[in-house]
């Protein structure tokens, strides 16, 4: 980034933050702060270590050095500003987790554009907000848009702060399916005085492959008996044998697969619950960045500042109000809305920001403030010589 962009862009930060009033985390004055200054050069410098007493009035400071980025510790500590984090004296911290685009599996960031790749993030945080709030029924939680390709959500149930990392591992390894055990969600009950093994239908994993199972074998009985041979064997472990066991069960106990029941079909149900179970741990599961979840200390990205990658907002998103957001109208800085300013490209590029499609041409270009501060925090690029 040339110098002539990096001044402009800090500039503008801070005539956003001079507009605006930040809102500090729970406990701030517990929690370590972080920020990158718009460092002349290629590289960056993390500004850390620092307490609320270091930074003084939050919105004084944002206002005078108007940061890259900034960040606070999902950590609380008795000495947050300690030059160490040994000597900073680890209280307890909220369970933080992240969705970034670029580790969605069905995500090629090469290839889908930034609506398709937040598109597939929300949807991805959709199923990580099912297993929190049903499967782990927290109830404290926060949703907020990263600024850049993702989501966080911050969980501050008392009864997850003072979890160390290999329990927090241990909530990653289930909403991302790692090594999901299968015979887990079979339980053996007793029925007329025989026992039978059923699949756990009131919740969790067990309720989403019992939910797979039951609209899987509706679509089985909608085929002919070869079709239905074939899409069974399309399964992983089913032959034709064990294809006709199963639709021979299905159609002497209909009721049975409503009923979770995996003993009925013998072997060939109980192969048919593991292969859609995978196939349901493929689909349903949240691929967050694990690292993120379990470390202790992690900082994360303060809601309401400009994220230095985008300059979009770092924005809260109330829970009954996610559906609507929509990030590249909803994140857009109002600050950065209403003036044209000239930028020089490099490449042709279309912006899609604040319900407008942007196109520029290689060379110098008047274009919307909001796109123009878009392309140039992603260095993509650079602020124009004033005429």
């Amino acid at each position: 980034m040339d110098d002539r962009t990096r001044e402009y862009l800090r500039g503008r930060f801070g005539d956003y933050y001079r507009e605006i009033s930040l809102s500090p985390p729970p406990d701030a004055h517990l929690r370590e702060w972080g920020h990158i200054p718009w460092t002349p050069g290629a590289g960056t410098t993390m500004v850390r270590h620092q307490s609320t007493y270091d930074l003084g009035d939050l919105d004084t400071f944002f206002s005078d050095n108007a940061p890259r980025h900034a960040y606070f510790s999902a950590a609380r500590y008795d000495d947050p500003g300690a030059s160490t984090m040994s000597k900073k004296g680890w209280r307890s911290a909220d369970l933080v987790f992240d969705l970034d685009a670029d580790h969605l599996p069905a995500v090629d960031p090469e290839e889908a554009t930034y609506r398709e790749m937040l598109e597939a993030c929300k949807e991805a945080l959709l199923r990580l907000l099912d297993f929190l709030e049903n499967d782990f029924a927290f109830e404290d939680l926060s949703v907020v848009f990263s600024g850049g390709r993702g989501y966080h959500v911050h969980v501050r149930d008392e009864s997850v702060r003072e979890l160390g990392s290999e329990a927090r591992r241990e909530v990653v390894d289930y909403v991302r399916a790692i090594d999901l055990d299968v015979d887990g969600l079979i339980r053996t009950v007793s029925d007329r005085g025989t026992t039978k093994r059923v699949l756990r239908t009131e919740g969790g994993w067990g309720a989403r492959v019992h939910e797979a199972l039951v609209e899987y074998a509706d679509d089985l009985r909608e085929m002919d008996d070869a079709e239905a041979r074939e899409r069974l064997m399309e399964l992983d472990g089913i032959g034709e044998g064990r294809a006709k066991t199963i639709l021979g069960a299905f159609d002497r106990n209909p009721d049975a697969v409503r009923e979770g029941n995996v003993e009925a079909g013998g072997p060939g149900v109980r192969r048919l619950v593991s292969a859609l179970a995978a196939r349901v741990a493929a689909t349903d599961a949240a691929p967050i960045d694990e690292p993120v979840t379990t470390d202790t200390r992690r900082l994360i990205r303060l809601p309401g500042t400009l994220h230095g990658g985008s300059a979009l907002v770092v924005t809260p998103i109330a829970r009954d109000e996610l559906d609507a957001f929509d990030p590249l109208r909803d994140a857009v800085p109002d600050r950065f809305i209403g003036r044209d300013i000239r930028v020089e490209v490099d490449e042709n590029a279309t912006v899609e920001l604040n319900g407008k499609r942007v196109s520029v041409q290689a060379g110098e270009n008047t274009v919307p403030e909001f796109a123009g501060v878009f392309l140039m925090a992603r260095g993509e690029a650079r602020k124009a010589p004033e005429r």
